[in-house]
């Protein structure tokens, strides 16, 4: 009876050291901008304080990375760890909360000027009012895939003086990573350090090498990862460690 019982405190113990945080139920917000409704949930890491001025991410396709990308588990994990900071996260819904078979991403997620104003103007100033949250752009990143990492890279051009942080898995498709390259190239080099991830040749990998090496040339911060995987979370899953920990580790000093 002792060893089972030392046994279930301890796996207690490591299950409540993940166990934590907390994953708010949907929150619905109305867009003035875009005038319809939207939803989101916000993960708040053990521990946080009201004092606190915690960094955030911001997750477009929000349900899918929670889900199927299990980001909130992992983010107990890499905190508890120590190899992260605690961090706050939106994961922004992109379906209609009163219809979750309408899709709203094909309208939201193309460098479209109303959805940078509804972050910028609506949810940026709610989740500051409500969240020990940092407003320092430095603290802020913007998080997607597919096209949400299509996204990423808009906001990286049109709210680079909100976002300091850009994470792309798998960033759109062969003509719009083209049209990515062109509108870097055009534009000064702007203050933003990047992730960025493909997967195979099924995963538009031969162009995202030429934008990673537009990147490059143009001399941005890029931390970018190939994996053997397709256009799915087999590909996208493992690397969000990497992700995460592009912008948010805890450096190790001797």
């Amino acid at each position: 009876m002792k060893i089972l019982l030392c046994v279930a405190f301890f796996i207690l113990s490591i299950c409540s050291s993940f166990a934590a945080s907390n994953l708010s139920d949907n929150i619905r917000i109305h867009s003035n901008v875009l005038n319809y409704d939207l939803q989101y949930r916000v993960y708040t890491p053990d521990g946080t304080s009201p004092s606190d001025q915690l960094p955030t991410i911001y997750v477009t396709d929000g349900q899918w990375y929670i889900a199927q990308g299990e980001m909130t588990q992992l983010m107990d994990k890499l905190i508890a760890e120590g190899k992260m900071e605690p961090v706050v996260a939106i994961f922004i819904d992109n379906r209609n909360p009163d219809d979750l078979e309408q899709n709203r991403r094909n309208q939201q997620f193309f460098c479209n000027e109303d959805y940078v104003k509804f972050f910028v103007f609506e949810l940026m100033g709610v989740i500051e009012s409500n969240y020990p949250v940092s407003k320092d752009r430095e603290d802020h990143v913007i998080q997607g895939l597919s096209f949400g990492g299509f996204n990423a890279a808009c906001f990286g051009l049109m709210a680079y003086d909100k976002f300091a942080g850009i994470s792309m898995h798998s960033p759109a498709n062969t003509r719009f990573l083209k049209l990515l390259q062109k509108e870097y190239r055009g534009s000064e080099k702007l203050p933003l350090k990047m992730f960025l991830s493909f997967g195979d040749e099924s995963d538009n990998l031969i162009e995202g090498r030429r934008f990673r090496k537009t990147l490059k040339e143009l001399d941005y911060d890029v931390n970018y990862k190939e994996v053997k995987y397709g256009h799915n979370w087999q590909n996208w899953k493992p690397l969000l460690d990497d992700a995460l920990l592009t912008f948010f580790a805890i450096e190790v000093t001797d």
